[in-house]
């Protein structure tokens, strides 16, 4: 057996499987019937159905993305390119995946250069490729950012990412009450965080404190790691050599929770339940096997990724979402966070990604 310690897989399992089911809505607005005389009946509504997954006005879609060295960004990219590949009508156009901002900002330059009709983009860094996604806008380029927002709204048409604050509010509340339901005072509750200087991972922070207020909880300790395998192992054996007895934990990162569980492992702990974060598919089988601390993991899930790719599609076509009254994509889609027990794992399992 390899060791846990080492594993960075790229598998997605089965995170392509149901992926279109984030933006079953992403299908065309048919026109609103029309009245047929003044004073009678306002127009209906747009007819629910649609057929905008049918071959259209055929565009090239630029990707970038950061390298996928970590098993959620390995998902976004794959289930990208998959989505992509459902349509005749898109010509998919990735750049080299890279972690280098510079490096990634002449990607998409070149994809600028090469006039694509729309662009997908998860940054490495919001803030700093803000301006050449503006410049991309200023081109008429439309871009869809995803995950990791771009601070100034004029440099893109649509944001579709995860709800960060949200999965924090989800852990603390499964936290929360499940301490509360034991009756248990004063905990201690130890929270390993992504890297703490992303505005994300602040996000994250906050919701998590905000939910555990509401029961009269509070975080005892919190450490960052950096979304590794090997900083949640180093950070966890800490945590742990720090705290003799911790009643609670809560990891951001399920990929970095790999290293978080070997050293749980491997101390020998299991005073304790822990909550996860993302959705991965080997926390998944942790809580299904029943016999791990981890009980629970709060979802982030890569499937965004096949919804920004429908939505840029979308875009480029000039279409809206069927499901919606209004012609337009909308500017902002903040998906849910949910929160993945034993009695709900099966349901998500195939959504899953390898870590």
């Amino acid at each position: 057996m390899s060791n846990p310690l080492a594993r960075r897989g790229f598998l997605v399992g089965g995170a392509v499987i149901g992926a279109g089911a984030l933006v079953t809505a992403c299908t065309s607005n048919e026109p609103a019937a029309q009245p047929t005389a003044a004073g009678t009946q306002p127009a209906s509504p747009p007819a629910a159905g649609s057929d905008n997954d049918q071959p259209g006005k055929q565009i090239t879609m630029g990707f970038s993305a950061p390298a996928a060295d970590h098993g959620w960004i390995a998902a976004i990219a794959k289930n990208a390119e998959a989505t992509a590949k459902q349509y005749s009508d898109v010509e998919f156009k990735p750049v080299e995946p890279t972690n280098d901002i510079n490096a990634q900002i002449s990607a998409v330059e070149s994809l600028i250069a090469a006039k694509v009709g729309v662009l997908v983009i998860l940054p490495n860094d919001g803030q700093q490729l803000n301006q050449v996604a503006r410049q991309a806008t200023e081109a008429g380029i439309p871009v869809v950012n995803l995950d990791r927002i771009f601070p100034d709204k004029l440099s893109y048409r649509t944001w579709i990412g995860g709800d960060n604050y949200g999965m924090g509010v989800a852990a603390g509340h499964y936290i929360g009450k499940k301490l509360k339901d034991k009756g248990v005072s004063n905990p201690v509750i130890v929270e390993i965080q992504g890297i703490a200087t992303l505005p994300l991972t602040q996000d994250r922070s906050k919701g998590f404190a905000d939910a555990l207020k509401t029961y009269g909880f509070s975080v005892t300790a919190q450490q960052d790691a950096q979304f590794t395998v090997e900083t949640g192992n180093e950070v966890a054996s800490n945590l742990l050599q720090a705290h003799k007895k911790i009643d609670a934990m809560w990891n951001h990162d399920d990929d970095q929770g790999v290293g978080v569980l070997a050293a749980i492992k491997e101390a020998g702990r299991n005073e304790f339940f822990m909550v996860g974060g993302a959705g991965s598919a080997n926390a998944m089988r942790e809580i299904q096997s029943g016999n791990s601390v981890l009980e629970a993991t709060v979802t982030y899930s890569p499937t965004m990724a096949s919804s920004a790719v429908r939505l840029g599609r979308l875009i480029a076509q000039g279409k809206g979402m069927s499901d919606l009254v209004e012609n337009q994509v909308p500017q902002s889609i903040t998906l849910a966070s949910e929160t993945i027990t034993k009695d709900n794992v099966a349901q998500y399992l195939p959504l899953g990604f390898e870590s």
